[in-house]
């Protein structure tokens, strides 16, 4: 098996993470998947299941959690057993482990945690393309950005090692391009073992605002560590190429860079920042005042270019710093090779012909599959729907009901939100309310809102699409399934009796390929006053 192997091996760049994972012999992965973070996971469930089907010990227990929140919640609990834990999820997934994530930092940890967030600048496959690099400063947490699948997997090894130096959880921050890049990734010994940990009671874990105000300081205080680590740090570099102007940049924007130098014959200085939090203030100073000017190029927001302002305020170097609004550095999307060779043409006073652009690819918008039972859902609600009827959708394959021909979806916020936005919907109009949301996502975060509808007594349709998987991200198992992300027999949810045992009166389980049995499902469920769920429930 290929992250198995030894010597060289071309991987992913979420691959490498995995391979990284294992050399720093996890204990424990937790995730709940996430383009583009799935692959990491992904990789690790097949170890586990590779291992156990060839009757070897697996050492290392790994889960695919409810959501991230708990995957978090799993993964803390495991490092403060003393075992080293690895928690993935994508950047929208940091938000529903936040409430965690902000009070971990202040408890800390005990074995190494490395928690992998997963950016998608241009919203390849995401409701937005927030930069995570805020929670990093945000939480007080140390933070490490790869930008080649062999900088992947190192820095995931070095991030255990930090992570149990600083007594603190570590963020891993990838972004699209990093993590779905393939290249050579050479590979260290493993030396996997299975243990369990110890949990040593007594200490300061329990954070009531007393032990809180004791906790925040320290964890200042760690950040200071932190930051004397950052500027003696090997993944914070500078290439001098000669001349007196200065490039600062990190993650995918530096192989941008270097290839822009080289081809344009830069004489520069180039700062690559891999640990960027906290960044390297000594360094970067010390750079600035070599510079006699200097560009900031990193994607989304100004995070180091604003920090960068600020050391150079704090020591007195007048040197000019470029950044956002710059040439075609914008705070949204991803950059390319156009954006950074014409911006640094322009800073350098260079020469740069824009290369003509090929033919252009005819758009192929995304399609439900053929055979998808969602589409059958699709139609045989519009056979019955009211035209004026809302749609609330979800997170899933099903988002593509905003699509002709089925123009069912109205609003989407996040995970589980359709189900919320119902309850709103129908309050607010007299419209017909149609909330749509996939079984994965359900029991990710729709329970909390079905609760809050039975409560409250909101008169809509809830249309539960179960597909039995966790379908656009790559099939992976959830509580619905009988068989977990380790090969293991599990106890799969019975989703009618989840929801009549929350108190929904009105459920009706249907086949949407029958199209007149859903069709009359739906109908019923519209005319019930209160809350209806139709579960549809295929292959």
């Amino acid at each position: 098996m290929e992250l198995l192997g030894e010597g060289k091996k071309v991987l992913l760049g979420n691959g490498a993470i995995a391979r990284g994972a294992l050399e720093a012999d996890v204990d424990v992965a937790t995730t709940y998947p996430g383009t583009p973070s799935s692959e990491i996971a992904d990789s690790l469930s097949m170890v586990a299941r590779y291992l156990k089907n060839s009757g070897k010990e697996v050492p290392f227990y790994f889960q695919y959690s409810v959501n991230e929140k708990v995957a978090l919640e799993f993964a803390a609990a495991a490092s403060h057993a003393g075992l080293r834990a690895l928690t993935c999820m994508k950047h929208v997934g940091l938000n529903v482990a936040s409430d965690a994530l902000m009070t971990y930092a202040y408890v800390g940890c005990k074995g190494g945690h490395v928690i992998v967030t997963a950016d998608d600048p241009s919203c390849h496959s995401s409701q937005n393309e927030q930069d995570n690099r805020c929670y990093a400063k945000f939480a007080a947490l140390p933070m490490l950005e790869p930008s080649s699948p062999q900088e992947a997997k190192d820095m995931t090894v070095e991030a255990f090692v930090l992570s149990e130096k600083l007594s603190l959880p570590v963020i891993l921050r990838t972004t699209t391009r990093v993590s779905h890049a393939r290249g050579v990734v050479k590979l260290a010994p493993l030396n996997m073992t299975f243990k369990k940990g110890k949990f040593e009671k007594g200490g300061l874990t329990v954070t009531v605002p007393a032990v809180a105000r004791k906790l925040h300081p320290v964890l200042l205080e760690k950040m200071e560590k932190a930051k004397e680590i950052s500027n003696k740090s090997p993944f914070n570099f500078v290439e001098d190429f000669g001349g007196e102007y200065g490039i600062i940049t990190s993650g995918v924007a530096y192989n941008y860079v270097r290839e822009a130098v080289d081809d344009l014959n830069l004489k520069c200085k180039i700062f690559k920042i891999g640990m960027s939090n906290p960044l390297p203030d000594k360094k970067i100073a010390e750079f600035l005042r070599e510079c006699k000017k200097v560009i900031v190029v990193e994607e989304l927001e100004p995070y180091i270019e604003e920090q960068v302002k600020i050391i150079a305020r704090d020591e007195g170097i007048g040197v000019d710093i470029y950044g956002k609004g710059y040439g075609k550095l914008k705070r949204y999307y991803e950059y390319d090779m156009d954006i950074v060779y014409s911006t640094l043409a322009k800073f350098f006073g260079v020469e740069w012909e824009e290369k003509e652009e090929g033919e252009e690819i005819t758009d192929r918008p995304p399609v439900l599959c053929p055979g998808c039972p969602h589409r059958a859902t699709y139609y045989a609600v519009k056979q019955v729907a009211k035209p004026d009827t809302i749609y609330p959708t979800d997170i899933g394959c099903y988002t593509l009901g905003l699509l002709p021909p089925y123009k069912t979806a109205d609003f989407l916020l996040c995970m589980g939100s359709s189900i919320g936005t119902g309850c709103g919907f129908s309050k607010a109009t007299e419209q017909p309310v149609i909330s749509f949301i996939g079984d994965s996502t359900f029991y990710h975060a729709g329970l909390p809102a079905l609760v809050n509808a039975i409560h409250h007594n909101h008169n809509f349709v809830v249309v539960i699409l179960d597909n039995s998987t966790t379908a656009m991200t790559g099939h992976q198992p959830h509580p619905g399934n009988d068989i977990d992300g380790m090969g293991n027999e599990a106890i799969s949810m019975d989703m009618e009796k989840v929801v009549r045992g929350l108190g929904v009166k009105h459920v009706e389980v249907v086949d949407p390929r029958n199209l007149n049995e859903a069709k009359e499902a739906v109908k019923r469920a519209l005319e019930y006053d209160g809350l209806s769920v139709i579960i549809s429930k295929a292959p």
